[in-house]
């Protein structure tokens, strides 16, 4: 009883550390509201067409800040459908045969019978999970965090306390667009109120009251200059990191797909998963560029199987004839998983053309990509 207690009381106290850095984001964002509509647009600025401006604003973009933020922290990341997962009989053969080609081809059969999987570890073997003993989703990865296998897995970010991944990549990348906006805007129209302070702090003492006059008092002051040093201090660290998940989104690369190439059957393949620029947007936004500035979930597919740009398929997998595009699904809602890992809404990405031009050094190759053969498998009743 002893241990299990220990464990638990560890567990619970892991738990609440990990909220810490989301506490201190809050606090930060609870202060900044106070420093910016109480002490500089209530107390220091004196027209009243710039006020009402600068409120409005900047109440827009706080709005759109603070629902981003709340939809990537509590998001439940989405975890591998029961397909995945292995039957009772399929553990105990595995636990009774060795490590190894032997159990490599338990897990080969098992991918062969009806499971879309393409990617492979860099050995060449079938990717597998032993602490949640399944059989890994393409671009699904175990976090040491979560201590589950979340599917396409970015990274564990702690500033939202959550692992992101597919059922709130979205919902990361636009935090991070309003966040950046939202300091940005702080930092522009507190930059003329910011200059007047610091101006005013290397002058004479004698000079000191006729720089600051237009300022009502000190706390104002204190507000104000800290509030222009930590906007425009978290502008470039948010500008840093925006920029660079655009350049994932753009390629169609996880954060742990850029450190290491998923791997194929053919060899690691840091392209294997893009479509092109177009689709490689829509696959995290969605078809409907309404709802793309919206943190409402609309990327499409279901997080088990991604369409690829591999002129080979897989010879492991059937091949059967392409499936007909499903009507659009209604935005906002989480996923509705079908029954068998195989998602027919992907091949939109592929139905509205094949071909993609991807440059390689002073010329452009052509390339012609293939579906994923699991994405264009017929369900069966």
């Amino acid at each position: 009883m002893a241990p299990s207690g220990s464990r638990s009381i560890k567990r619970s106290c892991k738990r609440v550390l990990h909220w810490i850095p989301v506490l201190f984001i809050s606090i930060i964002v609870a202060w900044s509201y106070y420093a910016y509509v109480v002490q500089l647009c209530i107390e220091s600025v004196e027209n009243l067409g710039e006020k009402i401006v600068y409120l409005l604003a900047y109440h827009l973009f706080f709005i759109m800040f603070v629902w981003a933020y709340w939809q990537t922290i509590f998001t439940e990341p989405m975890h591998p459908l029961k397909e995945f997962h292995l039957s009772y009989s399929d553990k105990e053969l595995l636990e009774r045969v060795d490590r190894g080609e032997s159990q490599q081809e338990i897990l080969r059969r098992i991918v062969r019978q009806d499971l879309p999987v393409y990617t492979r570890t860099m050995s060449g073997a079938i990717r597998f999970c032993d602490r949640c003993i399944l059989v890994k989703p393409d671009r699904c990865h175990h976090c040491s965090v979560c201590d589950k296998c979340i599917l396409k897995m970015d990274h564990h970010c702690p500033w939202v306390n959550n692992c992101v991944g597919f059922s709130n990549y979205k919902f990361f990348m636009l935090f991070l667009a309003y966040s950046l906006l939202y300091c940005l805007f702080i930092t522009a129209t507190d930059l003329q109120y910011f200059i007047k302070f610091w101006l005013a702090g290397g002058k004479a003492h004698e000079r000191l009251k006729e720089y600051l006059s237009g300022l009502p008092d000190t706390q104002a002051k204190f507000h104000i200059m800290f509030l222009f040093f930590a906007a425009s201090m978290f502008s470039v660290s948010l500008a840093a990191l925006f920029a660079y998940h655009c350049w994932l989104v753009c390629k169609n690369r996880s954060t742990l797909e850029a450190v290491r190439a998923p791997a194929f059957r053919h060899g690691p393949d840091k392209n294997g998963f893009s479509l092109g620029l177009s689709k490689n947007v829509r696959q995290v936004f969605g078809d409907e560029k309404t709802y793309w500035p919206i943190p409402v979930f609309s990327s499409l597919g279901d997080g088990c199987s991604f369409p690829t740009c591999l002129v080979n398929q897989d010879p492991e997998q059937p091949s059967t004839p392409p499936v007909q595009s499903p009507p659009n699904k209604s935005v906002g809602e989480p996923p509705q998983f079908p029954a068998k890992p195989l998602r027919e809404s992907q091949s939109r990405l592929l139905n509205s053309g094949e071909s993609w031009r991807e440059s390689k050094g002073p010329g452009d190759r052509e390339r012609t990509g293939t579906p994923n053969p699991a994405l264009t498998i017929e369900n069966e009743l």
